[in-house]
């Protein structure tokens, strides 16, 4: 990877972003909580979260990971708040397809378009998918 391409993978918005991820932490009494892995670096993202009528209500994350896993829990971070499983699951998805050469994912999503960068780096794609793993992890532990 050339000095040109780093610098691109590591803009200023993306180390800005993973400096400062909003709901970092963890909640006190969580509704359900699960963590991922990425097993290529090890990075790992543990979700903490809380629903009210299928909707996230409490959100914490702890964030050990890359630049771009970070970036990408702050992105979540941001939005997640009042979120359904549904829509989370389709934020998953279509930032896998965008780091595949895809669109960028559905609003309140399109922030990630960040990430784009990342497309030409496939051991980062796990790292940046983390957050977002997580999260449809800890819902699930909820069900129906």
């Amino acid at each position: 990877m050339s000095e040109t391409d780093l610098i691109k993978l590591y803009s200023r918005r993306i180390l800005a972003l993973a400096a400062d991820i909003p709901l970092a932490g963890h909640l006190a009494a969580p509704q359900a909580s699960a963590m991922a892995r990425a097993p290529l670096c090890g990075s790992t993202v543990a979700v903490d979260l809380t629903l009210a009528e299928g909707r996230i209500v409490e959100f914490a994350q702890d964030v050990r990971a890359c630049a771009l896993g970070q970036a990408s829990a702050a992105l979540l971070g941001g939005v997640v708040i009042g979120r359904s499983r549904a829509e989370v699951a389709r934020a998953r998805d279509q930032l896998a397809a965008m780091l595949s050469g895809g669109p960028v994912p559905d609003a309140p999503f399109e922030g990630f378009e960040v990430l784009r960068a990342a497309c030409d780096v496939p051991n980062r794609h796990a790292s940046i998918l983390l957050a977002l793993r997580a999260t449809c992890a800890a819902f699930d532990q909820i069900g129906d």
